[in-house]
């Protein structure tokens, strides 16, 4: 018998479908893509000019407009005028505290957050949700579109996060004339061991939106000379020549059969005397114990977005004897990466 009255069970009814709604979701990021905030902070302020500014829809951009000026975003004047609340102006770009960019679904954060949409698809096959949205697989998005490429490369791409400390400063890189960075998207750790190690010259190795991002930031680095970056696909071929190649937060968007794919690429290309080093990320789960939302949001966000967030030392050299390495070396590791060098195995 239930203990609550008809009205207490149609507000947790209700509160329960309000917590499931998607329209105020969608319509909050259909704003920052359209950049709304930005264009009513430069003093358009009526729904019909702002449709022209932003490239929409009149009658469509009216209504989000209303929607959203009842959710208190903006402020809504008798003539289909807005002003932005303090909630709304979160939104501008150029806001100390924008989400704008975050919450962009041309960018690479606000399209994955929309591909957890399906994370139904998670849930049933334990894969990511990105192609069972979209069509494609996340990297392809960054190789035939410059613009998310870009995207990528500015939020996800900073290959010093993640204690990549480690790989610049804890690997003997004194005994190193060339490496090459697989996978290394725009440059950016790359950029960092040429740095700290002068002697040091390499190349990055990724697909042609990335390489050209990584071109542009050596140059602007003043490290041209030292530094290329050349198109090539770890799937297929990957050019010879370097003494260490160089694997960093590459393995965990890969199943074991296609991390082993890549993997061999790379021995193909290191032969009998050059050192593959492997700098994998994990991002291990709070566990079982943790009732926090937040931690507990992370997890299935990880999961419905990245395909093996989480790898042990012991997966990854499995991994790569299935690839033809044998474990050389074991740098020291952290909570969050490893540092693993292989050479080709005899």
């Amino acid at each position: 018998m239930s203990v609550h009255s008809p009205s207490e069970a149609q507000e947790t009814a209700r509160r329960l479908y309000d917590m499931a709604g998607i329209l105020l979701p969608a319509a909050i990021r259909a704003a920052a893509t359209l950049c709304v905030a930005d264009r009513i902070a430069e003093g358009t302020t009526s729904a019909a000019d702002l449709a022209v500014r932003v490239r929409a829809d009149p009658d469509g951009l009216t209504l989000l407009l209303r929607y959203l000026a009842s959710a208190g975003l903006f402020h809504r004047s008798d003539h289909d005028r807005y002003t932005l609340t303090a909630l709304g102006d979160a939104l501008r770009s150029d806001s100390p505290v924008s989400v704008r960019a975050l919450l962009d679904s041309d960018g690479v954060l606000g399209r994955s957050d929309l591909g957890t949409v399906n994370v139904l698809h998670t849930v049933r096959t334990g894969r990511a949700c990105h192609e069972s949205v979209f069509g494609t697989d996340f990297w392809s998005d960054v190789q035939h579109d410059p613009a998310y490429a870009a995207s990528f490369d500015t939020f996800l791409g900073n290959g010093v996060g993640w204690d990549a400390g480690i790989v610049i400063d804890s690997y003997p890189w004194d005994t190193v004339g060339h490496v090459t960075d697989v996978g290394g998207g725009g440059g950016s750790l790359l950029i960092e061991l040429l740095h700290a190690h002068p002697h040091l010259r390499g190349r990055v190795v990724d697909l042609p939106n990335s390489v050209d991002l990584a071109r542009a930031r050596l140059v602007r680095a003043g490290l041209d000379g030292r530094g290329e970056a050349v198109v090539g696909s770890f799937f297929d071929r990957v050019p010879g020549g370097s003494d260490v190649y160089l694997l960093s937060a590459v393995l965990a968007d890969w199943t074991d059969e296609r991390a082993v794919r890549i993997l061999r690429t790379v021995a193909g290309a290191a032969g009998p005397k050059a050192r593959v080093l492997l700098a994998e990320v994990t991002m291990p789960r709070t566990g079982a114990d943790s009732h926090d939302t937040a931690s507990t949001a992370n997890d299935l966000y990880v999961a419905a977005t990245v395909t093996v967030p989480a790898r042990t030392d012991r997966q990854l050299i499995a991994i790569a004897e299935a690839a033809g390495l044998r474990l050389s070396r074991r740098g020291p590791g952290s909570a969050v990466r490893s540092l693993l060098e292989f050479t080709v195995a005899r």
